[in-house]
């Protein structure tokens, strides 16, 4: 998609899906049905960073499937669900990773999509970064508009910020507070006071569930600093650009472009928080501060929200949930006393994710030798939970092919909190994909709502007679 002239918010022109006399206001109150879009739309260009041409395909996708990216280029096609535990640390964007396979700045896409209510999407992109446009979100939004929106028969999944997170580095600043006011706001405070460029001081207060996203935030445009641009031009990156593509801004403002509003730059910071907070994967209501904030501190803030989300769902579940007891768990699993180490399998969602629970206890065979007088679970037996808890979760495929999950390999083995007499650790296993012949498994394991360890464990698909 080429580059989009300078506008007014009143240039932007009425859709079908969304009329601007008629819906304004995008975002509806808590409680409301999930979203996706009535038909597929494609958005074709070169990514903002790599230049390279590529091409993206929103499809509507059914309720509860939130927002997943698939490679479709790659051979086989790999999956990336739109959450921040497959975020990477990038400079000046977002980046997203499963396995070797990366997709590049996915900020502003996902900005678009928040902005429109949009809650499902599948979204099939031919290329290793987003079509760019413009810099802003405006190319994502108007074919979604053109696309149209949908409800679903489901309601939306709303994370209320009971507790506040503040993350600071340096002089920069992000805070998630909690509001008794509904919907989702976001404050940022721009200073470029000590550059020689006409930025100076900016602030901007938008409300997601009351302003008009599609007028005041969606048309403002990624911008840099002239040095920062023939920086970026030394290392390789954004080769195909002009000035006239992009908002470079230098000593007396930008550079063959114009400002679309006086305050563009803090409006697409505010745009960038949306977008990065997406990978949340749930609506946020309560209220985002943020000063001098870019995306790391932005992605940090997400796992933060993310954990805590996830945090709530487990206790829900716990008190709630019985999916597999013990009786279940070991007429699918091989192994018994003392080897088996989850309880009960509170949450099945498929072959995607599953959520089982190990009460640990002093009458544990391990604890006499680790350590005496100081009992702590060995850091294996955590990892062989989570393990199992992936072979269940591969199980619900299995049972029909006559093929038994069989640890292979694992990686990214991080163990961070000691496990006691008395604790109760949650496991989660996560598909991060799956053949024929193997699989991996995200996996991890949670203390009273703080992360005791996680790795990525493999696992290959044998025979049944294999046992």
């Amino acid at each position: 998609m080429s580059s989009l002239p300078p506008i007014a918010p009143a240039d932007i022109p009425s859709t079908n899906g969304f009329p601007r006399h008629a819906e304004r206001t995008v975002s509806l109150p808590d409680e409301r049905q999930q979203h996706t879009i009535g038909s597929s739309t494609i958005v074709r260009g070169k990514g903002l960073l790599l230049g390279v041409d590529a091409e993206l395909e929103f499809c509507p996708a059914p309720a509860g499937a939130g927002i997943v990216f698939e490679r479709i280029d790659l051979d086989p096609p790999v999956t990336i669900p739109g959450l921040i535990t497959n975020a990477v640390s990038r400079p000046r964007r977002t980046t997203l990773r499963v396995g070797d396979a990366t997709i590049e700045t996915v900020e502003h896409c996902l900005s678009a999509i928040v902005g429109l209510g949009i809650d499902n999407l599948t979204i099939r992109l031919r290329g290793p970064e987003i079509p760019a446009g413009d810099g802003s979100a405006l190319p994502f939004l108007e074919p979604l508009m053109l696309a149209g929106r949908v409800a679903q028969d489901a309601k939306q999944q709303i994370h209320r910020i009971t507790e506040p997170i503040v993350i600071e580095e340096d002089d920069a600043l992000i805070a998630a507070l909690p509001s008794d006011e509904p919907g989702f706001r976001v404050t940022y405070e721009l200073d470029y006071s000590n550059v020689s460029a006409p930025i100076g001081r900016q602030n901007r207060h938008f409300n997601l569930s009351r302003d008009d996203y599609a007028t005041e935030i969606a048309p403002a445009r990624t911008f840099s600093l002239r040095s920062e641009a023939e920086s970026l031009w030394a290392a390789g990156l954004c080769r195909h650009l002009t000035p006239r593509d992009a908002l470079v801004i230098g000593e007396d403002g930008p550079i063959e472009n114009a400002f679309r509003f006086p305050d563009e730059c803090v409006r697409h910071k505010v745009l960038d928080v949306i977008g990065d907070l997406a990978l949340c994967g749930v609506r946020l209501q309560g209220k985002i501060v943020a000063q001098r904030s870019g995306h790391e501190l932005n992605r940090r803030l997400a796992r933060r929200l993310f954990d805590q989300v996830h945090a709530a769902h487990r206790s829900l579940l716990i008190g709630t949930g019985k999916v597999l007891d013990a009786r279940a768990i070991a007429r699918i699993m091989p192994h018994r006393y003392p080897m088996l180490l989850v309880d009960r399998v509170v949450e099945i969602e498929g072959s995607r994710r599953a959520v089982g629970i190990k009460n640990v206890t002093i009458n544990e065979p391990f604890f006499p030798g680790h350590y005496p007088g100081t009992p702590i679970m060995p850091g294996v037996m955590i990892v062989e939970a989570m393990a199992q808890l992936g072979g269940l979760l591969l199980s619900q495929t299995l049972e029909h092919t006559g093929k038994v999950a069989v640890l292979l390999s694992l990686d990214k083995v991080k163990l961070r909190k000691a496990v006691t007499p008395g604790d109760q650790l949650v496991l989660e296993a996560e598909t991060l994909r799956a053949s024929a012949r193997s699989a991996a498994v995200q996996c991890r394991a949670w203390v009273q709502g703080k992360l005791a360890a996680e790795a990525q464990i493999r696992f290959m698909m044998v025979d049944a007679e294999f046992e």
